[in-house]
């Protein structure tokens, strides 16, 4: 009869930050799960996206990031403020964009298919007028361009500040092109397939962009919170971090101050907080 294993004190606090990670991510009252990587995924393992797409804060870092770009767009902002409840359901939305990012990088081709056209069905229903009186939708493909472009930089970015820096060249060239695939099945275009076409287009874009007063409502939302729902130290830390990766000129737009030397805590705190999460999954799916 094999002995019963105890697992230590080192094992214990891994197995309870595992548990906490996946608490996050995934809704239990719903059965949901983490997903299990196949081996029939769109992507090979051990690929750049399978790489930063599976560390966690600095996806956390690049996910607030790319929302505050996202809201710089009058359409995609117009589009959140008519048809979301983020500001009900924050965690609820975390976790649906999150679970849609990891079946498509990890889980079987047929079930990331399913999923796009999931969100295809949605994007469809999402239109309306923006307050100057011009239509919008949610399946114009300029709009789910710069959509991706600022998840993709965003994600990337916090990758390479988080996770690792030393990410050779054309493995980032390589993330982009990856990315590209779930991005065109989604419907938009133009989409970057490496760096240099990725900064190309931002810079391009940037004519589309608004510093408008609910891109900057939006912000303060995401990052200070209202009334009784207010960011823990972790997601001020988190904040801190998105704010510091954007570019200068989004934060000129939104109205945000690049993080000084009070922010210096919270950065490292953040960096600590990757950290211990990579220690805590190493060897684990």
């Amino acid at each position: 009869m094999a002995a019963l294993r105890i697992p230590g004190p080192t094992q214990a606090l891994r197995n309870l930050l595992v548990r906490q990670v996946r608490a996050v991510f995934n809704d239990r009252s719903k059965g949901e799960t983490p997903v299990v990587p196949s081996r029939h995924a769109l992507f090979e393992p051990d690929s750049p996206i399978r790489m930063v797409h599976a560390d966690v804060v600095a996806m956390m870092v690049g996910g607030m990031r790319a929302l505050l770009l996202q809201m710089l767009h009058p359409a995609a902002l117009q589009g959140v403020l008519d048809h979301s409840d983020f500001r009900e359901d924050v965690e609820g939305r975390l976790r649906r964009t999150a679970r849609f990012i990891a079946v498509t990088t990890y889980g079987h081709r047929d079930e990331a298919a399913r999923m796009v056209g999931v969100v295809n069905a949605i994007h469809s229903r999402v239109m309306g007028t923006l307050p100057d009186g011009t239509a919008y939708a949610a399946t114009d493909p300029r709009v789910l361009a710069w959509v991706h472009l600022a998840e993709a930089t965003s994600f990337l970015e916090a990758f390479l500040a988080y996770g690792n820096p030393a990410m050779p060249p054309e493995e980032q060239d390589r993330y982009f092109e990856q990315s590209a695939v779930v991005a065109e099945m989604l419907g938009a275009a133009p989409v970057p397939r490496d760096r240099a076409e990725a900064a190309a287009l931002m810079s391009e874009m940037r004519q589309d962009l608004r510093g408008s007063a609910s891109a900057r409502e939006v912000a303060a939302f995401l990052l200070e919170g209202e009334g009784a729902r207010r960011p823990g130290t972790a997601m001020r830390a988190l904040g801190a971090a998105a704010v510091d990766l954007l570019p200068p000129f989004a934060r000129t737009m939104l109205e945000l101050q690049r993080p000084g030397l009070s922010a210096i805590p919270a950065l490292a705190g953040t960096r600590a907080m990757a950290g211990a999460i990579r220690w805590a999954f190493a060897g684990s799916r």
